[in-house]
């Protein structure tokens, strides 16, 4: 039987982590998005407390500004296209498997060279056995809870351009077969402008054993209905709901952003929680610290790391123990 992905509360080995590496993608916001990068891998390695920190750079230039900026961490340098690991890396089960699925660039939006096979360059690189598996899931669409339990949205998964012709019953089944997941969650839609097309790490993780965390619903909020729907969805399928401030609503060039605080990266020795200049930014790292008290919160700005379409969670995939 396939032994579902550990929590991501259980102990890491080691976590990669993307670092910006193609001007051309970045424009303006490269250098001050590899200064949230090394932020965010400074408070993970948390002074040799937490895991070991993995930089992953595309090329040589990125791989000597990663060295020179978190002398701290290793630098491996592989090609790949940007920097959203949780997407184009393994998963890796409990069994100590790294899992590999088809990439196809979120439906097709941006399709980089590199990308379709970094999973399995960054298994081979980790000494991990590989399996590959002929369809569409990127680490962002899934979050369990290790005793397989996992959340999910019908908005991301079962959209056609990613697996045309996959019924949920089918999605199911594989998930159960490939990852060892036993309950599939299915939530709705993700946040407005997402352009994963409802990635579930932007909307609802797992905070404990059949426990989530959710945004709370709250005017002027633009996805208060996406929140109520996750509510409704998230009880009726027996999980104990918790509640978190949302960033609500988060402008940049007048343009509605899909900021969110679901999107922090649980380590070892802290849990590191995106902010992004919005009025609840204390009380949600507050709240979600709380929610781990043996770790120390942290909250980091994300704004130019935002500006390529995610945060700290996206562009990290954290490695288990050795078993």
């Amino acid at each position: 039987m396939t032994t579902p992905p550990p929590a991501e509360w259980a102990p890491h080995d080691a976590v990669w982590i993307g670092f910006p590496s193609h001007p051309e993608l970045w424009a303006d916001d490269l250098e001050p998005a590899r200064a949230e990068v090394a932020a965010f891998a400074l408070a993970v390695h948390a002074g040799g407390a937490g895991e070991r920190v993995l930089l992953v750079a595309a090329d040589a230039e990125a791989g000597g500004a990663a060295e020179a900026m978190c002398p701290f961490a290793e630098v491996i340098v592989e090609p790949f296209g940007d920097i959203w690991l949780r997407d184009t890396g393994p998963i890796i089960g409990g069994d100590g498997r790294a899992h590999a699925f088809r990439f196809n660039g979120w439906g097709g939006k941006y399709e980089l060279e590199g990308d379709d096979d970094l999973a399995a360059r960054l298994a081979a690189r980790a000494g991990l056995v590989l399996s590959s598996n002929d369809w569409v899931l990127e680490g962002g669409a899934v979050d369990g809870d290790g005793t397989g339990t996992v959340v999910t949205t019908r908005q991301c998964v079962l959209n056609p351009n990613r697996n045309p012709g996959l019924s949920e019953a089918e999605v199911e089944r594989r998930l159960r077969e490939e990852l060892g997941f036993r309950q599939v969650v299915w939530l709705e839609e993700g946040l407005l402008n997402d352009h994963t097309d409802g990635h579930v790490d932007n909307l609802a993780r797992f905070v404990g054993e059949g426990r989530v965390a959710i945004p709370e619903p709250g005017e002027n909020d633009p996805n208060w209905q996406v929140y109520v729907h996750a509510l409704r969805d998230a009880r009726a399928a027996g999980l104990e709901v918790v509640l978190v401030p949302s960033p609500g609503r988060v402008l940049r060039d007048e343009q509605i952003v899909p900021a969110s605080y679901m999107n922090f990266y649980l380590g070892n020795a802290v849990v590191v929680v995106p902010t992004y200049g919005a009025a609840n930014d204390d009380a949600a790292v507050t709240a979600i610290g709380a929610l781990f008290p043996g770790r120390r919160a942290v909250g980091l700005r994300a704004d130019h790391i935002l500006t390529g379409g995610g945060s700290f969670h996206c562009i990290s995939q954290q490695i288990p123990p050795r078993s």
